[in-house]
């Protein structure tokens, strides 16, 4: 066997050894209470830029790296749903460059997406974006619309992408939407009734997805930035120090089995609430 042969053979055993112990690993987490749902703010990705002494767009092409990692393993665990906050409102303020950097790289992953739907489709993928997408760039927003459109009939798992968004804004589109429900109601002459905290979720951005189990922000911050402030009420708020693209397997088996120990408290405060 000559050298290339064996550095593949090595790397196809040390691949599959990997897979086979993460395997026996979730078995065991799933003993205990799986979240349906986990949330990420991807923190840390300019610090990661400096601190490793690269190019920005290099950094945040090794955040959606490690995203990608931590999907897949979200995916083996068993969670139904996870969403990351990718663009807030408040980052149209940044430089323009470096927004073009993520628009950029945002447009190439969604027409990679679509090209590899037939996966999407045997995994049972569903993309969703949430958020005000009328602010973005009328290429992003027919990518994103094309990738909902595509993948909206799978129910396995969600990826939910908050994409121009701030959780101020959701809760002020919810409301307006229920007023014009209302004033139709009344213009159609039936009988009006007050807005409930049900026809408010129901308009969410949100509104498809559970409350939040797990929320995870990188890089040491606890800070929820605008972030799912309706849907985070009573879950886990996990803050590990690894900057977003030095996320790993650890921390997420970390913050499984810290909801595991909590759910009966996080249980009790649901039904209080």
């Amino acid at each position: 066997m000559d050298e290339d042969s064996r550095q593949r053979f090595a790397g196809w055993f040390f691949g599959s050894l990997l897979r086979h112990m993460r395997s026996l690993l979730f078995r065991i987490l799933s003993v205990g209470v799986i979240p349906k749902h986990i949330a990420f703010i991807l923190d840390g990705n300019r610090r990661y830029s400096r601190k490793m002494k690269i190019p920005e767009a290099v950094g945040y092409r090794a955040a959606f790296l490690a995203l990608i990692c931590i999907l897949s393993y979200c995916y083996e665990l068993g969670v139904k749903y996870v969403t990351i906050y990718a663009f807030s409102i408040d980052n149209f303020k940044r430089r323009p460059d470096e927004i073009k950097v993520l628009m950029d790289l945002m447009l190439s992953k969604l027409e990679a997406l679509l090209k590899y739907q037939n996966a999407l489709d045997e995994y049972g993928v569903r993309v969703h974006f949430v958020g005000n997408l009328h602010l973005l760039d009328n290429r992003i927003k027919a990518a994103a619309e094309k990738a909902m459109e595509a993948t909206k009939k799978n129910s396995n798992f969600t990826l939910l992408v908050c994409l121009a968004y701030t959780s101020t804004d959701e809760i002020v589109h919810a409301t307006e939407a229920c007023c014009e429900e209302k004033n139709e109601l009344r213009a159609g002459g039936e009988e009006e009734r007050d807005i409930t905290v049900g026809d408010l979720e129901r308009h969410m951005y949100m509104g498809l997805a559970p409350e939040v189990d797990i929320l995870v922000r990188t890089s040491g911050e606890t800070r929820l930035s605008n972030f799912l402030l309706w849907q985070t009420s009573s879950c886990l708020l996990y803050s590990p120090g690894a900057l977003f693209p030095e996320i790993g397997l650890r921390h997420l088996v970390w913050a499984v089995l810290n909801f595991q120990r909590a759910h009966p408290y996080l249980q009790k405060r649901r039904m209080v609430s």
